[in-house]
């Protein structure tokens, strides 16, 4: 079976969006079926296929976020070594081409959020950066073309 690291925070978060859909979403959709159905003549509905796409995509949702909880393991990033850059960790990076430096931490891709300094393991960069010690470099084939980043140091 397949462990999905994530970290405390993301935990919570992912609990909370379940806890969400389960009693406030679903609920909503269910009521917004009936009152669709009740219309009539359900293959011409356009609210009754709409409300049936949207419990589709809550039951697809609901599921995939049990299964994340269920699979889950949780990371306290006060835990983790620093001797490399790995899941959980906060790195400061320096752009070697604009010699700006960033901070980011590394995290799963449900926790990524770019404004909050947090980036996915599996994105391009976090993917390059991961097993990276300071000042090894990470080559990163962006778009724009390729960048370069220097591990300044591992929080």
């Amino acid at each position: 079976m397949e462990q999905i690291p994530i970290t405390k925070q993301g935990y919570a978060a992912l609990k909370k969006e379940l806890e969400r859909l389960k009693t406030i979403e679903r609920p909503e959709n269910i009521k917004s079926i009936e009152v669709a159905r009740a219309h009539g003549d359900l293959s011409e509905n356009a609210e009754y296929h709409a409300a049936k796409e949207k419990q589709s995509f809550l039951e697809g949702r609901i599921g995939e976020i049990s299964y994340k909880i269920g699979n889950a393991k949780i990371i306290d990033p006060e835990t983790v070594p620093k001797d490399a850059v790995r899941f959980a960790c906060r790195v400061r990076v320096e752009n070697l081409d604009s010699e700006e430096e960033i901070e980011y931490m590394i995290v799963g891709p449900d926790e990524a959020d770019i404004k909050l300094g947090k980036i996915s393991m599996s994105s391009p960069l976090g993917s390059a950066l991961i097993g990276k010690k300071p000042g090894e470099e990470a080559i990163v084939q962006a778009p724009g073309g390729k960048r370069i980043y220097e591990v300044i140091e591992i929080l």
